[in-house]
């Protein structure tokens, strides 16, 4: 590894513009709910992060309500198998 880079002529992406800014957050999740989304990252071979991203833009594009929203005002205590 050099000691000096020089990014005198470094450029900025030209690509940035065209993605959608994400924010790194922290985020509490339950055991299975990770085990899950890895086993199935896992099989489509990109990252479990990725996928729990791309899981929730498709629920905003859809516009969808946890079904506990609807019945009551308190969120389930476990996940359904």
């Amino acid at each position: 590894m050099r000691d000096n880079y020089d990014f005198s002529k470094a450029r900025k992406n030209p690509y940035i513009d065209k993605l959608e800014p994400k924010r790194q957050i922290s985020i509490r999740l339950d055991e299975k709910t990770i085990a899950y989304f890895q086993g199935l990252s896992a099989k489509l071979n990109m990252p479990y992060q990725s996928l729990i991203n791309s899981f929730l833009q498709d629920c905003v594009k859809r516009k969808l309500e946890p079904t506990w929203v609807s019945s009551s005002d308190t969120p389930p205590q476990e996940l359904s198998d």
